[in-house]
């Protein structure tokens, strides 16, 4: 048994084919985080951009949004079919799908990734409420999938092992989070992680996330935020902030789910005049909240977390509403940022119930409780928080309060967002011409 294990060891350090395989997994990792870099510096031109735009012509964006996202919508249907949405769900939809394996290309794709990222800037240019980050999942898995027609990779690495490590890999590039990265691949991605598939997902998060660290330099998302807890108070703050949180995050999910399935009979029917009548409700949202909406919300969720300025209170109602309408338009966009910064937002708010608690530490815990209510991963919540504020001062109260939303929102929402979106895309595809009268099943 010994000699034949060290057999095996010298084959595959001596075998072309191994090395070739490995050499093109590596070029993948490293592409991951280049999209990802550059996705991160497209979206922030072009959210500087559309600001300077609009600055002192209020009445612009009821020009610019409804064509931009008439626009894009129009892309994304003539062009790059399967882009739409946030990406997380396809890439869910794709790792998951076991009877039409072969349509996998419908949902991952070099195609499908570069137009998503292209119609993300374009989306940010136009002023929609959307993030870069789950986009960034969906544009990692598909370069990730396109490995298999450069080198022959194990049945099981292309089943699973290569779409889970482009998610957890572009998860960990985008936000250099590592550690989340993992942790939502787990969580979310697969629901359980075996360990064919571990060493692919930890060699693909460590690669990407150099290479990010390569382009843009170490730095935590939101910068370091300190807090301060006192706990005989805090425990108020967790219980409040998670009922809050959970009540808010699950409605949004819900709002998305359910509405999005409502809207969809008349964007098929209607697809130009329902995306240019959601851009002119997005610019009456933006005029109304004093331009806050526009863009991801990251500058907005940052100053609430360092106590930087104080936030308008209608903020976080306005960027919900702002964000629930851009995702209904089917524009390519992600909700994590700005689900990060409407959470953000609400534990600003709260803060004001709480005098002998600091902001920052409201809005932190308000951050994890919305963001749990929307994904209901309570674990990628709490990792993803602390990585992104560089703080671990505060683990208890976010594990706390993220179990407290996660089990609020459940109530309103029973089927996380991610599974019951990605259940529509494997629907449309055992539905899809050549495949009627099949049905597709989930592992």
């Amino acid at each position: 048994m010994h000699r034949k294990r060290i057999r095996r060891s010298r084959k595959q350090l001596t075998s072309a084919q191994v090395w070739r395989t490995r050499g093109v997994f590596l070029v993948g990792a490293i592409l991951v985080g280049v999209s990802a870099s550059l996705l991160a510096l497209g979206a922030d031109w072009a959210s500087e951009r559309f600001l300077h735009l609009v600055e002192g012509r209020p009445w612009l964006p009821f020009v610019v949004t409804p064509l931009g996202l008439a626009f894009i919508v129009w892309l994304t249907r003539s062009f790059f079919p399967g882009a739409e949405g946030s990406g997380i769900p396809q890439a869910i939809a794709a790792l998951h799908l076991k009877r039409h394996r072969h349509l996998r290309h419908r949902l991952l794709s070099v195609r499908i990734a570069l137009g998503k990222g292209i119609m993300i800037v374009l989306g940010l240019l136009s002023g929609a409420s959307i993030g870069r980050e789950g986009p960034t999942i969906h544009i990692a898995a598909s370069i990730s999938f396109a490995l298999t027609r450069f080198a022959r990779f194990p049945h099981y690495d292309i089943s699973r092992g290569l779409i889970l490590a482009g998610g957890a890999a572009g998860l960990a590039a985008a936000f250099n989070t590592p550690l989340a990265g993992v942790m939502f691949a787990i969580e979310e991605m697969a629901k359980t992680f075996e360990e064919k598939t571990n060493g692919t997902v930890f060699t693909a998060v460590i690669i990407a996330g150099i290479t990010a660290l390569a382009i843009n330099g170490n730095y935590a998302y939101f910068g370091s935020v300190d807090t301060v807890i006192h706990l005989p108070q805090v425990f108020a703050v967790v219980v409040v902030t998670g009922l809050v949180g959970g009540l808010a995050g699950g409605s949004f999910s819900a709002l998305l789910v359910y509405g999005g399935r409502r809207i969809r009979p008349w964007r098929n029917t209607h697809p130009y005049l329902v995306a240019a009548v959601i851009g002119l409700l997005l610019a009456l949202v933006g005029l109304l909240s004093g331009g806050q909406t526009w863009g991801t919300g990251y500058h907005e969720a940052k100053a609430a977390l360092l106590g930087a300025e104080e936030m308008d209170g209608s903020f976080p109602l306005f960027k919900y509403l702002a964000t629930v309408l851009s995702y209904w338009s089917g524009i390519p966009g992600g909700i994590f940022a700005p689900s990060l910064s409407i959470g953000a937002g609400l534990g600003s708010e709260m803060a004001g119930w709480f005098p002998d608690t600091d902001v920052s530490t409201v809005a932190l815990l308000g951050m994890a409780a919305y963001f749990t209510g929307v994904v209901q991963t309570p674990l990628t919540a709490v990792i993803i928080v602390m990585e992104m504020t560089d703080n671990q001062n505060i683990l208890l109260p976010l594990m706390a309060v993220a179990l407290i939303a996660d089990g609020v929102s459940k109530l309103i929402s029973p089927q996380p967002i991610y599974r019951a979106l990605a259940e529509d895309f494997i629907r449309d595809l055992s539905v899809a011409p050549g495949n009627r009268g099949k049905r597709s099943s989930q592992e």
